[in-house]
């Protein structure tokens, strides 16, 4: 392999291209940086039966702003949620969050992930400053003034690398970098389901003993994904069942709340565990980014959001130092591998814990949850501010993510 110190073909490399890595290599591009980005498989378009994309991503404000910046939101269809309402299998009470709470006419929307990552690879593909390799990584060399790529058909110098090649990152495990893994014993059963009546742009979710289930609103209004978390026996048996007979376990598990579940599409199911990297920042010139970070249980919709974070906070690095400026100085990335450890572990901590509250079925576990629902549902400043850190404009996440005013 080329002396990666030996010369560049670009600025930034980016590996993977997945939404994450698409976003991160055409940010990049935008900022008049040169950058390769390598994925042997563009994103196709895959409709299901009742023509959605069955893998959708509730993206929030901050999300879709960053998106918008990068002109990957123009002809995407979104279905806009204004609503939420929460409530358990045991419970008696009904948390809601309303987009009007904050002042805002919706809380985040709902996106199909392959119409958005194609429109952005198109985005990304057709910049001047983008040179797309359909090749994948074999091995990979940190040097002190760059880092050498062997992509096979081509041997590739880049000042920064970007990894962005998911939960199984090869970037990530030629580095060595460990991994703490935290197994939910849970699968995620993800489907497209037609309802009776009308979502009215709200999202539901409900914590079964089983695990949590969301109804999430699709662009037509009586069409919704499903993400149901579960046991790996459940969801099994789930996967096979016949579809009327799937549409009716639904319809009770959601307690009807849009009617009769009158048809669902093609049911995938995949297992769940959340995951950390012990650094976002293994040598001083190489990042990662997205999964290949952290994996996040897809309780509340936020690993793409997590992920699109990571994007806008290197950005906002990169754009602090200029153009000109060498993407990959000794101890850049110090700074944001921190802020980003420390989103990423609360996030973790939050999902666990929700996760360990709602499985507890006694009747004393099942009063203080009551109770506190109740109370929070009435606590409307506390409130107001979980939805706005939830939306991504919140002071934490502000600090934690290093935006620059």
């Amino acid at each position: 392999m080329a002396d990666p110190g030996h010369l560049h073909d670009c600025d930034v490399a980016v590996v993977g291209g997945g939404l994450i890595g698409i976003a991160a290599a055409l940010g990049v591009a935008q900022q008049g940086r040169r950058v390769a980005l390598v994925e042997p498989n563009p994103p196709r378009v895959i409709r299901g039966e009742l023509g959605l994309d069955l893998r959708t991503l509730a993206l929030s404000p901050a999300s879709r702003a960053l998106l918008q910046r990068l002109g990957g939101w123009i002809d995407v269809p979104a279905a806009p949620y204004r609503r939420m309402e929460i409530w358990e299998e045991r419970g008696t009470r009904t948390m809601t969050f309303d987009a009007a709470e904050v002042g805002r006419a919706e809380l985040g929307w709902i996106v199909e992930n392959g119409p958005l990552c194609a429109e952005l690879w198109a985005a990304a593909a057709g910049h001047d400053r983008v040179t797309v390799h359909d090749s994948r990584l074999l091995d990979l060399q940190p040097g002190p003034a760059g880092v050498a790529l062997d992509l096979g058909d081509r041997q590739l110098q880049a000042r920064l690398l970007v990894a962005a090649d998911g939960a199984a990152s090869a970037v990530r495990q030629r580095l060595g970098v460990a991994v703490q893994t935290y197994q939910t014993g849970q699968c995620a059963l993800a489907t497209v389901v037609r309802t009776a009546y009308p979502h009215q742009g709200t999202a539901y979710q409900r914590f079964l003993l089983d695990g949590p289930l969301a109804l999430l609103p699709g662009a037509d209004p009586h069409l919704c994904s499903v993400v149901w978390s579960q046991s790996e026996g459940q969801a099994e048996r789930r996967q096979a069942l016949p579809a009327a007979a799937f549409c009716e376990e639904l319809e009770q598990a959601v307690q009807s709340c849009l009617g009769r579940v009158e048809a669902v599409d093609q049911r995938l199911a995949f297992p769940l565990k959340q995951q950390l990297a012990a650094t976002f920042n293994p040598q001083p010139r190489v990042l990662l980014l997205g999964d290949a970070a952290r994996v996040i249980h897809p309780l509340a919709g936020l690993g793409a959001n997590l992920g699109l974070e990571d994007v806008g906070a290197m950005l906002a690095e990169l754009e602090h130092l200029g153009a000109a400026a060498d993407p990959g100085g000794a101890g850049q990335w110090r700074a944001l591998d921190r802020r980003r450890q420390a989103r990423s572990r609360l996030m973790l901590w939050v999902m666990a814990g929700l996760g360990q509250v709602y499985a507890r079925g006694d009747p004393l576990s099942q009063w203080v949850r009551n109770m506190g629902v109740r109370w929070l549902d009435g606590a409307l400043p506390i409130k107001r501010q979980i939805m706005r850190e939830a939306m991504g404009l919140g002071r934490a996440g502000r600090t934690l993510t290093g935006a620059r005013d």
